[in-house]
């Protein structure tokens, strides 16, 4: 079994009014604890990585990491790169087997995002390579991703990228922020529903995680088709860790500590799981 196409996932989740759950995975336990839970649901997930994620172990490691723990179940799954820095990375993820891949121009100009999303939409459909941009900037910093202010996502400008650049899905900025929230986070559920009414591609939320249950319900029933975690596992998996090793100070043998850290990530992707397939 290979990778599933992130372009046939979210059309799905879009016709059917639910959200396909992106787990961002920094190695294997991580990768093996989004798997296990994805096969005790029986639902699709899209398991993703960073540029820094990449820097740190390779896009040839996590393609063939992912992939050895699919054909190992019965999951429908895919790869994908987020927040792709460049069209040489988004190409080279292209080549490893990554199934789909994120361009993020959302720091450059309206028409620089859009020339540079065009370029890699359409070295995607020569690949049969799903591509996902984003309009408008998604707040926080996390994974050496650093937004200043949020730059809300406008819906008249969001049709007019979606229809030039023929991307198949769009992350848009709605009041979400990358890393872990101050307060309550307040989404722009209004500018959801105008965009959603300009926009025919699956939508995108990034920041998800720190956001209220009900609050990312709202957003699915409105048409987000894809919803980001990645603070929410990191943060689990740390703390599992850090447990593990604090109650068994002369354990030596670092299967103990990472299992932990894995069971925790599986427990935290169980619980986003249903929340995206709440229908």
């Amino acid at each position: 079994m290979g990778f599933a196409s992130v372009k046939e996932l979210l059309c799905k989740a879009q016709a059917n009014g639910y959200a396909v759950p992106a787990f961002n995975v920094e190695n294997m336990e991580t990768v093996q604890g989004v798997i296990q839970a994805a096969e005790e649901l029986n639902r699709p997930v899209i398991l993703q990585t960073t540029p820094s994620s990449v820097k740190y172990a390779g896009l040839d490691f996590f393609a063939a990491c992912v992939e050895t723990e699919v054909r190992k179940n019965s999951v429908t799954a895919a790869l994908h790169l987020d927040h792709g820095s460049s069209f040489e990375l988004a190409a080279l993820a292209m080549k490893a087997g990554y199934s789909s891949v994120m361009i993020d121009g959302s720091q450059l100009s309206f028409r620089d995002n859009m020339d540079l999303s065009s370029k890699v939409s359409c070295l995607g459909k020569i690949l049969g390579v799903s591509v996902e941009a984003e309009l408008g900037s998604v707040g926080g910093k996390e994974d050496g991703l650093t937004a200043g202010e949020v730059l809300f996502t406008e819906p008249a400008e969001a049709a007019e990228f979606a229809a030039r650049t023929k991307v198949d899905s769009l992350a848009i900025a709605i009041g979400t922020a990358h890393g872990f929230y101050k307060g309550e986070p307040k989404l722009d559920i209004r500018r959801l529903k105008e965009i959603r009414n300009a926009v025919d591609i699956p939508l995108v939320l990034h920041g998800t995680s720190g956001v209220p249950d009900e609050t990312v319900r709202e957003c699915i029933r409105i048409g987000i088709c894809k919803v980001n975690y990645a603070t929410d596992l990191r943060n689990v998996f740390t703390k599992a860790v850090k447990l593990n090793m604090a109650e068994n100070p002369d354990n030596i043998d670092p299967k103990k500590y990472l299992g932990a850290g894995r069971e925790a990530v599986a427990e935290a992707a169980r619980d986003r799981i249903k929340l995206c397939y709440f229908k």
